[in-house]
């Protein structure tokens, strides 16, 4: 030992920054000696090593020329992270029943950690074995998912206060892509980054044309109008030739009503997409070199238009109309009205502000989520264009009712509930009826909130349950159908109503309804009840990737999945290892 605290500080400083120790090495190094305790200080090489090795995302908030006590920096992150999986952790066991989880992470933000490090502790959960812990990070994901969307909503709300010649739409666009899809990597500045390399492509198309344009001496960022309507032609043209030549941009008339056609990313990733988004595209890379397009609200079909004059008019004649989504196609008025089939009067033909543009990106999105199947993934989109849609238009009394049904439906945010709908009543007291229907439904789900009914708990020693041969956490495949799924729950009769016993042929199965039914998890990310005839154990198991496995399931074990213990709770009996072989009962029991 003496032999070592006789070495230099810089050299121990470098031996205690070895991969290999961690920050309990450290703490039980620095316990040794006083030599070491001190070589180990706080504001030292071997804690901000430790700190860095960490949280490695966390560096970019730290300045590099500032002084940090990184131990305490250490401690502080590290109880803080403790709180967090502590918190998640509990979460299982509230929201377990929960068909849609509401926003309840309240606790998360009381915790008075920075936005940005309780994200990364969630990360940290989500990183981790691909195959364990799979509730926690189920819980965790829906945390970071919330806490991304609020932070999200805060910058849209101080986007919307700025001045309209300040609100850009390609901003604008990429905050509604972050808040529908805040776990993707999606920012501003990726996104300019890939507009620029397609403005550098139309400048060297550019160029073969006219050496000489005004456009290519443009540097990144420069804010410039281009005088010469010839030049601004130059640009068009080119702008098309790369655009939709080149590059193979195009409307995506085939699975027109995907929500991904609205995001921006998504266009840019894909090359295809809808008027409005192929629009916000084309309309910024435009600006980009000098031509300044304005966004038409146009019925049904977004249009961008092109002022023919020196000064902007109020002739809808002065303008040519522009369809990215139709390959840059250029109209004269009322050729538009061909996109359409019908005739519009001349308000059509309008500029719209950013604000606006939003609402209608942000009002399609809404109409592909009203045209979902009701499942989780469309109630999702749902909430979150209401949620966006609201923010620039608050008083929209239309969608606040149907915000509040929407929660209603849902069973969740009844306090929230309340709340909209004392608004819409000061903002519309003729809704009284709506709401005052939904006023007294709400607080019955409140009072039944506070009194909860026990969950069914199901064993198979129970005589009715005899026929019940799979249980939960096996992987199944559908015999007819072929889909593979894994069993989250059984009935040991079809419990669903006549008309829906009808409607999928029931009768038709040589056992019927009177046969156990099984909930499962399908690859495809649906939820189905399957009769037992239709399964059997699937011969070479596989994970599922659903993205509610995590809900039922802790982990998957190479054959199955293992039941968290609040489903553990429903089925108590399904969790015992093998004790009967598959040629005595045709099963498999965990």
């Amino acid at each position: 030992m003496s032999q070592l605290t006789d070495l230099p500080a810089e050299l121990l400083e470098h031996i205690l920054c070895f991969h290999v120790l961690n920050h309990v090495d450290i703490c039980k190094v620095s316990c040794t000696c006083k030599r070491l305790h001190d070589v180990c200080h706080g504001r030292g090489k071997v804690w901000a090593h430790q700190h860095k090795l960490r949280w490695p995302r966390l560096q970019r908030f730290y300045q590099q020329n500032e002084s940090y006590d990184w131990l305490k920096e250490f401690k502080t992150r590290h109880m803080v992270g403790q709180q967090i999986r502590r918190t998640v952790e509990s979460i299982s066991k509230r929201f377990f029943t929960e068909v849609v989880l509401g926003d309840s992470f309240a606790e998360i933000e009381s915790l008075g950690a920075p936005e940005h490090f309780c994200a990364d502790e969630l990360l940290e959960i989500l990183n981790s074995d691909k195959r364990k812990c799979l509730t926690l990070k189920y819980y965790a994901k829906k945390i970071l998912y919330f806490l991304r969307q609020q932070n999200i909503l805060r910058n849209l709300k101080v986007f919307l206060e700025r001045p309209p010649e300040l609100q850009s739409a390609l901003e604008g666009a990429v905050l509604v892509d972050q808040y529908c899809n805040p776990l993707a990597d999606v920012s501003l500045e990726s996104t300019s980054a890939q507009i620029e390399e397609i403005t550098d492509k139309v400048k060297k198309n550019l160029r073969v044309k006219n050496a000489t344009h005004p456009s290519l001496r443009a540097s990144q960022g420069d804010c410039f109008v281009l005088e010469n309507l010839e030049f601004q032609r130059q640009v068009i043209c080119a702008l098309n030739a790369v655009l939709y030549d080149q590059l193979q941009y195009k409307g995506n008339e085939r699975d027109y009503y995907n929500p991904l056609n609205s995001y921006i990313h998504q266009v840019l990733l894909r090359r295809t997409g809808i008027p409005i988004s192929l629009s916000v595209l084309y309309m910024t890379l435009a600006r980009k070199l000098g031509v300044p397009l304005e966004p038409v609200n146009f019925p049904n079909h977004f249009l961008l238009r092109w002022c023919q004059n020196q000064r902007r008019s109020d002739d809808i004649y002065a303008y040519v109309y522009i369809d990215a989504f139709g390959k840059g196609k250029q109209l004269a008025a009322k050729e538009c009205e061909n996109l359409i089939r019908h005739q519009v009067g001349a308000d059509y033909y309008s500029a719209i502000s950013t604000s606006e543009l939003l609402l209608r990106m942000v009002g399609n999105l809404l109409n592909i989520g009203k045209r979902g199947e009701g499942n989780e993934k469309s109630y999702q989109l749902l909430r979150d264009s209401l949620d966006l849609y609201l923010i620039i238009n608050p008083d929209n009394v239309q969608y606040l009712l149907l915000q509040a049904r929407l929660y209603f439906h849902l069973g969740i945010w009844p306090e929230k509930v309340l709340d909209i709908l004392q608004h819409i009543q000061a903002l519309d007291p003729s809704q009284h009826g709506a709401v005052g229907y939904l006023v007294q439904h709400t607080l019955e789900h409140i009072q039944h909130k506070r009194h909860p009914v026990e969950p069914e708990v199901k064993k198979r020693s129970v005589p009715e349950h005899r026929d019940v041969l799979y249980s939960v956490g096996l992987i199944m495949k559908h015999k007819r159908s072929g889909y593979n799924c894994v069993i989250y729950g059984w009935d040991p009769k079809c419990t669903m109503s006549q008309e829906w016993i009808n409607t999928m042929r029931v009768h038709q199965l040589s056992k019927g309804a009177d046969q156990p039914f099984y909930n499962v998890l399908v690859q495809d990310g649906t939820c189905r009840y399957a009769a037992q005839e239709n399964l059997e154990p699937h011969s070479a198991p596989l994970e599922i990737a659903h993205p509610e496995v995590g809900r039922y399931f802790t982990e998957f074990s190479d054959t199955h999945y293992i039941a968290n213990e609040e489903l553990q709770a429903r089925y108590p009996e399904d969790m015992c290892k093998t004790h009967r072989t598959v040629e005595e009962k045709g099963c498999l029991l965990l």
